[in-house]
Formats: structure tokens, C-alpha cells, sequence
């Protein structure tokens, strides 16, 4: 894979997913893609936000309240304004904008809006396009490959409000294209539609597509419904032409928050096979945070036209930040009970241990037992576990990692899936590393530490920690943010250096203190200082041999010769010297 940040796309070779939309299928293909990427641009936002506009006529600050938490304060000058620093948000909300004159005078004016992240920005583009030969028996045989196949989908915003999108695919055998969009409907949702057409081996097919989303803080609803008609095929059949696509699929969800009652949920789900075959299942759900960040769950599911339910209540505590003990009843639709208990400790951040614990019991079945640790050090991560029941136990055991070449070393380190970063202090070793406020670990003897878990194209923040460094060591950098390419490596340097540096205490001929004020300057490097109380003065960058020059506050001068004293790790005082 290569990105180019500058065009927002990605080039790909090898073995795939190939891209789609929420009314298509993706297939693997080895071959080569090109999509749009605009994860190499993480602080770009692709879907339209509200905007407020208006017209001060006298200087003016304006509050800005989004579901009554402020937002934002500005300053503005006389003239028209738009305000576009609206926060991330997805919903219907309600904005409030508060002006306040000079004189105190406060006008308040409320703006709904509708904000969706399934549409693009006015003339933003985002697709993909593939070429290949479908993939065979993946996980099970290496280089199988199938016949050659190709796919595009794109994703275009006509407008702030409404997305089109189309998508075709071809082989041989089979050539499909399809049209659909999306719409936002004022203030309340967004419509989705497609339709696409497809004949495979002689035999036409269509499909339908149609959809209804709605959310706000309050309420949550959506309507999916995928009908298909007549021998329709995709790709996914081109290898498998036997293989039937469902005839028609529906879902229906409802989510509504009750503030100190908790969050009910419920749905509807209807699949109706390529056999004919039907499902349909009905969900409902209810969630409350009690005490601290304990939470209760309950939830019941059942098949239509089957008179019995499933149903299963959990209780989750956490112990502290890393512990959290959950337990579950359940009955299923065939009257059997089922009690769970688990334990599970999270893996700190920085390293450290973390573990499950795991117990059910009920029924007919044997007991179920399940326990795993995990020790993440610097350099490797590993796991061991068991599970089963008795007499039918699994044990499995795993050690996972990376090696990194950089800087005239190699280093260890967990699994690197993105981007990493080799922090260097110059040779200083056991300087603490943070990593987004994060203590990570301390470099080594080379003044190395690895950071294996950065983000590729986030502008992450990199700091040590100099506190425990020797007084003559200097840090002129604690803190530092780097964005590095997706898939490779950063050499981060903190310039850290040993200074040669001393207080010297000046004394006149008469052994009385240098005045206050007087200023000093080194004659080997140029530096100047100011002679502070009790006539003590701090310099850096000394040499073995030293000549000031003083000029005294008050009229004269005077000057003074010294050698510095061999002292490793700290800062001498030296005197009182008398300056002639």
C-alpha cells in the first residue's frame, strides 16, 4: 500500500477487500485498487456541519451554546460573521447563539439543525476502484485465484444536503450497476435509496434499496429494507454461481434515552433466504447506569410465531479503573437457566499484567470454566489461557511482537499495526517517555525507546520527563508533536546535552560582595550574566580555563581568572573570588 497525503488516495497491490457501499458486498481480489483515503487526513471533516451567519453592527461577543453546553466564545468586529467552529457532533440538536453588546444588551436566537456523517461536503469525492482475479479458499490455500473480475463505487456531494452515489461491477459472466443517494430531510433525517440492475449468465435481476435515520439526544430510529428480484447476482457469485443472494432483508431499531430511568431499545429484524426460508426476530432491551460506573442490563429476544423468549440480565461493576466484575442470568427460549460470572483486569497502557476470569454454569451442560493472562512488556506481549469444561479443556499459549532497525540499533517491541516513533535522548538513559500524557517507559542505555502504537497522520504529543536528570544536564525541548506516515517509522530527537556551567561568587579586593546588578562577561564563549544577591553569578558553556570580564554597577571595572573543577553531575560553587 502506498498513500499520497497530498491527493488523499491510496494505491494498493496484492490481496484485498475490494471497496463498497451499504447497498453493495465487498469480495476479495489479488490485483490492484485505487481509493480515495482520507484517513491520511485525520483532522479533515468529510461530512457537512452547520454554519450560523448573522451581522454585528457595533462590536460584539457572541456565546455559542450547542445542546446547552457552550461551545464557543468570540470577539467580533462590526459586519457580517459566520461562525464555522461547530464541534464534532452527529444528530439533531439545537444551537443557541447569545450576542452581547458593548452596552451589555443581550440578544438570544435558537437554530435547529441536523448534522449526519453518511453525507459528503458540497464537492468532496470519495471512491475506489479495483481490478483482479477473485480469491480462493482464503485462510485455507495459499496463491488460489479465480476468474478476473472489476469493481468501482463512488461516493459524490452534489450538494450539503444530498450525496449521490453508483457503483458497477463486471466479470465474464456477470455485469451489474447500480444509482442510489442519500438525502437529508431539513431538520428531520435522512433518506437513503439505491437501485441497481445486474445479468449474470443470461439471467436478469434487480435490486432495491430504501432507508429512514433519525437521531437526536432523546430518540434514535432507523428503517432498512434490501429487496431483490429476478436471478440477481454480484460478484460474490461469480465463483459460486450456485450460491443464492437473500431475497429481501428488513430491520427496524428504536432507541430512546430516559435520562435517570436509563435506555430502552427494541427491533425488528426479517431475513428471508434464497431458499425461501424466513426469520424474524424481535429485540428488545433496557440499560441504566446505577451507582458510580456500575450499570445494569437486560435484554429479550424472541423469534416471531415461537411463543418462548430469551432473555438475560447483567449486572457489570468495576472495581477500580482497571477491574470489572460482570454477572448475567440467563433463560433461553427452551426454559434453560444459565448463570455467568466474569472478571476481567484491563493491561496498563505503560505494561504490566491483565487478565480473565470466566464462569457459567446451568442447564444440562457441564460447568464452563475460562481463564487467560496477558503480561505486556516493553519488548513482547504474551498470553496463555485455558478454557472448556471438564474433561474437554483447551489451553493455548502465544507470544507476539515486532523488530525495529533504526538509528544503529534494533529495538523489541509489542505488535506494530500502524505507525511508530524511536524517541532519542542523545545517549541519556532512563529518561521517563510519555506518549499523550502517558508514561510508556524510560529510554535504555543508548537513550532509546520505542513507540510502537502511534497513529498514523496524528499529530501525537511526545514528552520526557528531565526531572531525574543530573543538574549539569540540559533539556532545552520537553515536549515535541510529530505526524508519521501510515506504516513506517520517526526518529523523535530531544537534544539533551551536558553543560559545562558554575555560580561564582565575585568579591572586590576589600573581600566585600560585587554590587548587585554589575554585569559579567565570559571572555572564551561571549556569554554575559548579571551578578545577583550576595554576589553570586550563574554561567554556562565554561571552558577548563575561564577569564571574566565584570563591569561594575556604580562605575569601574574589574576582572577574574579561574579553572573549573572536574565535577560530573553537578553544579559547582566556586569562590569567593577576587576580582582585580
Amino acid at each position: 500500500r502506498f498513500t499520497d497525503e497530498q491527493r488523499l488516495l491510496s494505491y494498493e497491490a496484492g490481496d484485498f477487500v475490494t471497496g463498497a457501499l451499504p447497498w453493495t458486498s465487498s469480495v476479495r481480489v489479488g490485483g490492484l485498487q485505487l481509493s480515495r483515503d482520507f484517513g491520511a487526513r485525520p483532522d479533515l471533516v468529510t461530512y457537512p456541519l452547520p454554519a450560523f451567519a448573522g451581522e454585528a453592527a457595533v462590536p460584539t461577543s457572541l456565546d455559542l451554546f450547542i445542546n446547552g453546553y457552550k461551545s464557543s466564545t468570540t470577539e467580533l468586529q462590526p459586519g457580517p460573521y459566520t461562525l464555522t467552529n461547530v464541534p464534532f457532533i452527529n444528530g439533531a440538536g439545537e444551537a443557541v447563539v447569545v450576542t452581547t453588546d458593548a452596552l451589555g444588551r443581550q440578544v438570544s436566537t435558537t437554530l435547529p439543525f441536523y448534522v449526519t456523517s453518511s453525507l459528503l461536503q458540497k464537492g468532496l469525492s470519495d471512491f475506489s476502484v479495483a481490478a483482479g482475479s477473485l480469491r480462493r479458499d482464503y485462510a485455507v490455500r495459499d496463491f488460489s485465484y479465480g476468474p478476473g473480475v472489476a469493481s468501482g463505487s463512488l461516493r459524490y456531494g452534489l450538494s450539503d444536503s444530498f450525496t449521490l452515489e453508483s457503483h458497477i461491477e463486471t466479470s465474464e459472466s456477470l455485469l451489474l450497476g447500480g444509482l442510489g443517494g442519500n438525502m437529508r430531510v431539513g431538520n428531520f433525517g435522512v433518506l437513503n435509496a439505491a437501485l441497481a440492475q445486474s445479468q449474470f449468465e443470461g439471467e436478469k435481476g434487480h435490486q432495491v434499496a430504501l432507508g429512514y435515520q433519525y437521531n437526536s439526544q432523546r430518540i434514535g430510529f432507523s428503517y432498512q429494507r434490501l429487496q431483490r428480484y429476478g436471478d440477481y447476482a454480484d460478484l460474490s457469485r461469480v465463483d459460486s454461481p450456485d450460491m443464492q443472494l437473500s431475497q429481501r432483508s428488513e430491520q427496524v431499531t428504536v432507541s430512546l434515552n430516559l435520562n435517570e430511568y436509563g435506555s430502552l431499545g427494541a427491533g425488528y429484524f426479517y431475513v428471508r433466504a434464497g431458499d425461501g426460508s424466513r426469520t424474524r426476530l424481535i429485540n428488545l432491551s433496557w440499560s441504566k447506569s446505577l451507582w458510580g460506573n456500575t450499570s445494569i442490563y437486560l435484554s429479550g429476544n424472541r423469534e416471531v410465531g415461537d411463543s418462548q423468549w430469551a432473555v438475560q440480565a447483567q449486572l457489570v461493576i468495576p472495581f477500580d479503573f482497571n477491574g470489572t466484575l460482570a454477572m448475567s442470568v440467563e433463560r433461553s427460549k427452551e426454559g434453560e437457566d444459565l448463570q455467568r460470572v466474569n472478571y476481567s483486569r484491563a493491561v496498563p497502557v505503560g505494561g504490566g499484567v491483565g487478565y480473565n476470569l470466566g464462569y457459567a454454569t446451568g442447564g444440562n451442560r457441564d460447568a464452563y470454566r475460562q481463564a487467560d493472562a496477558t503480561w505486556r512488556l516493553q519488548s513482547v506481549q504474551l498470553q496463555a489461557g485455558v478454557y472448556g469444561s471438564s474433561g474437554e479443556m483447551t489451553r493455548w499459549a502465544d507470544a507476539s511482537g515486532s523488530l525495529v532497525w533504526m538509528d544503529a540499533g534494533v529495538f523489541a517491541a509489542n505488535r506494530i499495526d500502524d505507525a511508530f516513533v524511536v524517541v532519542s535522548t542523545n545517549g541519556y538513559a532512563d529518561v521517563p517517555v510519555r506518549y499523550e500524557n502517558q508514561q510508556i517507559g524510560r529510554t535504555d542505555s543508548n537513550g532509546h525507546l520505542l513507540v510502537p502504537y502511534s497513529s498514523g497522520y496524528y499529530r501525537g504529543k511526545y514528552e520526557i520527563d528531565p526531572m531525574d536528570l543530573p543538574p549539569d544536564i540540559l533539556a532545552p525541548e520537553v515536549e515535541q508533536r510529530v505526524a508519521v506516515r501510515r506504516g513506517s517509522g520517526y526518529l523523535l530527537e530531544f537534544p539533551i546535552k551536558r553543560v559545562l556551567a558554575a555560580s561564582i561568587e565575585l568579591v572586590d579586593s576589600n573581600q566585600q560582595v560585587i554590587k548587585l546588578g554589575s554585569r559579567v562577561t565570559h571572555g572564551e564563549s561571549g556569554s554575559q550574566a548579571v551578578v545577583g544577591w550576595d554576589g553570586l553569578v550563574y554561567l554556562e558553556n565554561l571552558s577548563p580555563h575561564n577569564r571574566l570580564q565584570v563591569v561594575l554597577e556604580g562605575g569601574g571595572h574589574c576582572q577574574v581568572e579561574f579553572d573549573l573543577p572536574e565535577s560530573a553531575g553537578s553544579i559547582p560553587l566556586i569562590g569567593p573570588l577576587v576580582c582585580r
